[in-house]
């Protein structure tokens, strides 16, 4: 089977049983036997490997074209393999605009155990090579950034990381493997908070790192099996699930995100609009060369002269005001009460964060419905 479409319903064979059963069983079990002393067992205790969560392993590796796949509890567990692979000591460049959760473990953790950060903006080649110091093991970031949707493109950073013997690790989360592969465009390890799109249902937390070599497999696979933040075998079947629907859920939240744009871009007091994946919007000719679509968010700034960003968000009935996005409802957020509260005014203005900042994460609900929300909402913050 070469389809993506068709990879994503059917996982990897197992051939774990013989009862005919046309998924995966969940395998509860802690532990399993040995058939004798000295055999060569597959699975012995389920923190080193369970049939279940193999079997979502073998088809992540499959989907996103790496070498072994490995799932954690949560999306920052992943973050935490992917990143304890380096020494103390060594320097790593990421992206000055990575998901905050990252940024608090590599400056609250990883930099007090020994590992030195640089951020950068990565879109600038030029800045990235300039960060590259005698110690630099590698690059981290997203190719598709939170909540400014700033892009970019893996190929760039991937041929500078190789010609300095880096590695590339990208946080793929916002557009998963049916958007974007980058191992394909040179990237070393993928991770994705599967809480999201691949999940899809804001009921499993969930994360994975992908690998595109057996030698870097054996490196996360020896935080995985020594920390043991593992996905649980229920954990693991629920996602297996969500899997099957990924790209079907995504056509139709990309199909919403384009409604809603072509929506506010005819509404007064709105000062700008995120999205890359829209001809007429900043990024769409860099995502386009590795990306297939721009996923399911997009940001939009209120002029606050028209209108008050904390009414508006509080008035929308169907969008639900949460963080996390890639679920099959719509959710609203607030980044500067939100996700980027921690920071001081001055430090948001300097991110791009503005008070009339907006994020969506649509949902596959019905775009007429969600105009009709949207409408309604400014309708009501409107000063």
């Amino acid at each position: 089977m070469t389809g993506f479409q068709t990879r994503l319903v059917h996982q990897p064979k197992q051939n774990d049983n013989n009862t005919g059963a046309v998924t995966v069983p969940i395998y509860k079990a802690t532990t399993f036997a040995y058939p004798k002393i000295g055999a060569e067992v597959k699975y012995d205790y389920s923190r080193s490997g369970n049939p279940t969560r193999n079997a979502v392993e073998e088809q992540l590796a499959d989907l996103e074209g790496g070498a072994r796949a490995f799932l954690f509890g949560s999306g920052m567990a992943a973050i935490h393999a992917a990143l304890a692979i380096f020494q103390k000591g060594d320097h790593i460049i990421i992206g000055d605009q990575i998901y905050g959760g990252t940024f608090r473990i590599l400056h609250q953790f990883f930099e007090n155990w020994g590992l030195e950060v640089t951020p950068i903006d990565t879109r600038d080649l030029t800045a990235v090579e300039w960060a590259i110091q005698d110690n630099t093991k590698g690059v981290y970031f997203e190719p598709v950034t939170n909540p400014l949707l700033q892009v970019t493109p893996v190929a760039g950073i991937a041929k500078i990381a190789q010609k300095h013997g880096l590695l590339t690790i990208v946080d793929n989360t916002f557009l998963s493997p049916y958007l974007l592969n980058p191992i394909e465009y040179g990237a070393d390890l993928v991770v994705h908070s599967a809480t999201k799109y691949l999940s899809g249902h804001s009921d499993v937390s969930a994360g994975a790192v992908i690998t595109k070599d057996e030698e870097l497999a054996k490196r996360v696979y020896f935080v995985q099996n020594a920390i043991g933040g593992v996905l649980s075998p229920e954990d693991s079947n629920e996602l297996a699930r969500g899997i099957k629907t990924l790209a079907l859920r995504m056509d139709r939240q990309e199909a919403n995100v384009l409604k809603l744009v072509a929506f506010l871009k005819k509404e007064k007091g709105i000062a700008k609009i995120y999205y890359p994946g829209d001809p007429d919007l900043a990024g769409y000719e860099e995502l386009k060369t590795e990306a297939k679509g721009a996923g399911g968010v997009f940001s939009f700034e209120l002029d606050e002269a028209v209108y008050d960003p904390e009414v508006f968000v509080n008035s929308l009935e169907i969008f639900a005001l949460a963080v996390s996005l890639g679920a099959v409802e719509s959710l609203v957020e607030l980044p500067s009460k939100m996700s980027h509260a921690e920071l001081s005014p001055e430090e948001q203005l300097a991110a791009g964060i503005k008070p009339g900042l907006i994020r969506l994460a649509v949902g596959i609900e019905d775009a007429d419905d969600l105009i009709e929300d949207l409408k309604q909402a400014l309708a009501k913050a409107k000063r």
